[in-house]
C-alpha cells in the first residue's frame, strides 16, 4: 500500500503540473477589441489557474518525503497530501466554473484593458480544452491517495530507524523482500551508520549455516 500511495501521489501532481503548461481556453474576442493583435487567444494553465504548478509542485516535494518519514510524520504528510489535492481540484474548478473570469488575464496583457468586467466585454466566446478536467482527475488523485496515506500508514513497514535493526524477517518470521531492506539500509546511510556491520547483521540474521550455536554458559 505504500508504494500505491507515494505513486498516486506522484502521479496526480504530475497530471496537474502537465496540465498547468497546456492550453486550457481559447478565447475569441469581440471585433476591434485585439487593436492588431490576434482575435483569437491561447490561453495557457499558467494563465487559468497560476497557483496550480505550486501546488504541483508541493505534492511532489511531499511525496519525496513520504519515502523516509517515520509513522506519525507519514500521517501529518497524508493529511497535507489530501489538502493539497483538494486545492488542486479547487483551483482549476473555478477556472471551469468561469472561463470568461479565467483567460481576463490574457485579455488584458492582448488588449491593454483592465478589470475583469471590462476584458469580460471584450470575450465573444470561449471555448475549452480537456486539459482543465485533467487537472480535477489529478488534484482528486492526490486527495484519495493522500487518505489512504493516513488510513494505512501505520501498517507500513517499519525501517530500522524506527524498528531498530534491518529486517531479515517480519515479526510473524516471514521473510522481508529485498526491496524493504534496501530501503532499510539506505535509512541508515542517512543517519550515518554503517548498515553492513557485522555485529548487527549477526544479531538480526542469527548463526550462519555450518556455524554450532553458541554454549551455553555453565
Amino acid at each position: 500500500m505504500k508504494l500505491s500511495a507515494i505513486l498516486g501521489i506522484l502521479a496526480g501532481s504530475g497530471l496537474a503540473l502537465l496540465s498547468w503548461s497546456q492550453t486550457w481556453y481559447s478565447a475569441t474576442l469581440v471585433d476591434g477589441a485585439a487593436s492588431g493583435a490576434a482575435a483569437t487567444l491561447e490561453v495557457a494553465g499558467q494563465a487559468a489557474s497560476p497557483a496550480l504548478s505550486a501546488l504541483a509542485l508541493a505534492g511532489l516535494a511531499l511525496a519525496g518525503a513520504l519515502t523516509i518519514a517515520g509513522p506519525v510524520i507519514r500521517i501529518v504528510l497524508g493529511l497535507l497530501a489530501a489538502l493539497l489535492g483538494g486545492c488542486i481540484v479547487l483551483a482549476a474548478s473555478l477556472a471551469i466554473s468561469d472561463p470568461v473570469a479565467a483567460v481576463s488575464s490574457a485579455v488584458a496583457e492582448a488588449t491593454g484593458v483592465a478589470g475583469a468586467e471590462s476584458t469580460a466585454e471584450l470575450v465573444d466566446e470561449v471555448v475549452a480544452s480537456p486539459w482543465p478536467v485533467v487537472a480535477v482527475v489529478g488534484g482528486l488523485l492526490v486527495l484519495a491517495a493522500g487518505l489512504a496515506v493516513v488510513l494505512t500508514a501505520r501498517a507500513w513497514p517499519t525501517s530500522r530507524r524506527y524498528g531498530g535493526g534491518v529486517r531479515v524477517a517480519s515479526d510473524d518470521g516471514a521473510p522481508v523482500p529485498a526491496s524493504d531492506r534496501a530501503v532499510d539500509a539506505w535509512d541508515e546511510l542517512s543517519r550515518g551508520d554503517d548498515p553492513t556491520d557485522s555485529t548487527d547483521l549477526a544479531d538480526a540474521e542469527g548463526p550462519a549455516d555450518g556455524d554450532d550455536p553458541p554454549e551455553a554458559t555453565r
